[in-house]
């Protein structure tokens, strides 16, 4: 039997204890979340409305296909910065006409819409996600272009925005503009570039120059409509395909693009029938202990995550601190690495690199559950070879051509951090658990290994140490850490495409999976380099 027998007690004081402080956590979270979808806040949102206008969620909903999924992607985009939380757009996969799209939609209630450095990093990645997947890009365009104060690190960079659109349509994977409001000067490439576009009756202005730019630079006296309308759009220069009289005649026009576009996913249809787990998933809110040093069982989150908590592990016997082996997920197959007990060692290592090549010859995707506190150190395991044995596992990660998702549930500390696919070794998606922390160590380890250096140096000066600097210092260091380390600092800088309550964790990954599978789903067949053996 490779049903997954679970040992939680959900009675327990310990269970309690992490189920409060995972609650508390997504409390927070919900908090922030709440700030994106604000926007601009409420004088700005009235502002809009009473142009006769809609909210960009209020025209995603009206895109997608009723009572369908919107995974909705860095909502968080700008947490901690200067700029509003969620960087003013929307970013997110949906289903139009049956079809899995990556949907984009300025704010126009966040300084009108303008792109801040935040903005167009998400919607870079945005764009990766597209391309990778093969999903149509829908954008609902409303943007007054750059904010200009910003410039300096928007300007250069951000012509990446139109190459992809470029990109995009050479690969043969369809692009639909729909514009609402201003889309001007660089900005006005988004319609320019898209394989599709639309605009709205007295709403749209798409021009490289507005008005009183053409006036200072041409001293030509000219207004909005005729400049870049939708009227003159769709019958002067044609840059316009289809003229919509209002906003849900744009959006019910979209649908028709979409469905007109005759697209097809690699993959049509799930490999396996869909069972639930046999294990409550509200369960996974008291199975991250509140202290990352304790460890658990990440079969405890498989069973309830995956088809039927039906898991065939890998190597059950070996390399014991990482679970390996294969599930299904939404009936799409799975292969799972999860750390059990943080550390990585030589023998983990090599379990991976085994499991992984497993996967690239059978063209199944990978999960990868992070709780690491990276690769073992000391004199024992040096000598045993773990640096080849991790670049092994690293190896592997980099040159694999399978999909991989990761999430971030406890620890994802150092070089464990890069095993385990991180960021840095382009996951299809990334998400985390409001649980997680993620740094190059923990802060006391971080801070403790600056005061063993500053002391030697002292005494390699002859000079005395000064133990109350030092705990000053290091108690400084160990804050700015802890706080640098969070889910939500590092998704304010995109680090995961969004931090998810554990509870969603089944529906996100199943979502992702059908994106995944929309693109052909094929393994490396040799070519992952040299393994130092």
């Amino acid at each position: 039997m490779t049903v997954l027998t679970s040992a939680l007690d959900a009675s327990g004081a310990e269970y309690a204890e992490a189920r409060r402080q995972m609650l508390d956590r997504i409390a927070e979270l919900d908090a922030e979340l709440a700030k994106s979808v604000a926007g601009g806040g409420e004088k700005y949102t009235e502002r809009h409305r009473r142009r006769g206008k809609l909210l960009a969620r209020e025209r995603i909903e009206l895109l997608l296909d009723p009572d369908t999924p919107f995974l909705e992607l860095s909502p968080l985009a700008g947490w901690g910065s200067d700029y509003t939380v969620g960087a003013s757009l929307v970013t997110g996969i949906g289903v139009v006409e049956g079809v899995e799209c990556l949907i984009t939609a300025n704010d126009p209630t966040v300084r009108g819409g303008a792109s801040n450095p935040w903005t167009l990093r998400k919607a870079l990645r945005a764009n990766e996600i597209a391309f990778a997947n093969r999903l149509p890009c829908i954008s609902l365009v409303e943007s007054g272009g750059a904010d200009l104060p910003s410039q300096k690190e928007i300007f250069i960079p951000g012509g990446a925005l139109f190459r992809d659109l470029t990109r995009l349509s050479e690969a043969g994977i369809p692009t639909v503009a729909v514009v609402f409001g201003n889309s001007t000067a660089g900005g006005a490439y988004v319609p320019g570039m898209s394989d599709h576009v639309i605009m709205v009756k007295e709403q749209s202005k798409v021009f490289l120059g507005g008005p009183p730019l053409v006036k200072m630079a041409t001293g030509e006296e000219a207004g909005d409509e005729e400049l870049g309308g939708a009227d003159m759009h769709t019958r002067v220069s044609g840059l316009g395909d289809y003229f919509a009289l209002d906003e849900p005649d744009a959006l019910r026009q979209a649908r028709r693009v979409v469905s007109r576009i005759n697209w097809r996913k690699a993959h049509g249809t799930r490999a396996g029938a869909l069972a639930p787990p046999k294990y409550d998933e509200d369960e996974l809110l008291g199975v991250v202990p509140g202290d990352l040093k304790t460890p658990f069982d990440p079969r405890e989150v498989v069973a309830r995550v995956v088809d039927g908590s039906d898991f065939d592990e890998f190597k059950p016997r070996y390399g014991t601190s990482l679970v390996t082996g294969w599930a299904r997920l939404h009936g799409y197959p799975l292969g799972v690495l999860a750390n059990a007990r943080g550390v990585l060692f030589s023998e983990e290592s090599q379990k991976a690199t085994q499991f992984i090549q497993l996967a690239n010859q059978r063209d199944i995707p990978l999960l990868f559950l992070h709780n690491t506190t990276g690769y073992m150190v000391g004199k024992e395991y040096e000598q045993g070879g773990i640096i080849k044995h991790g670049a092994m596992m690293i190896n592997a990660v980099s040159n694999s051509k399978v999909p991989h998702l990761s999430v971030l549930m406890g620890a994802s500390y150092g070089a464990g951090h890069y095993g385990m696919c991180g960021r840095a070794y382009d996951p299809r998606f990334l998400f985390a658990w409001p649980s997680a922390k993620s740094a190059v160590m923990g802060p006391q380890q971080l801070a403790g290994v600056m005061s063993i250096v500053m002391r030697e140096s002292a005494a390699a000066k002859g000079k005395p140490f000064d133990e109350e600097a030092d705990a000053g210092l290091r108690a400084m260091v160990e804050q700015q850490i802890e706080s640098e380390s969070l889910p939500m600092f590092l998704s304010g800088r995109l680090y995961d495409d969004g931090v998810i309550d554990p509870r969603d964790t089944r529906t996100v990954l199943g979502l992702c999976l059908s994106a995944i599978h929309t693109a052909p789903v094929e393994g490396a067949r040799g070519g992952f380099g040299v393994f130092r053996m």
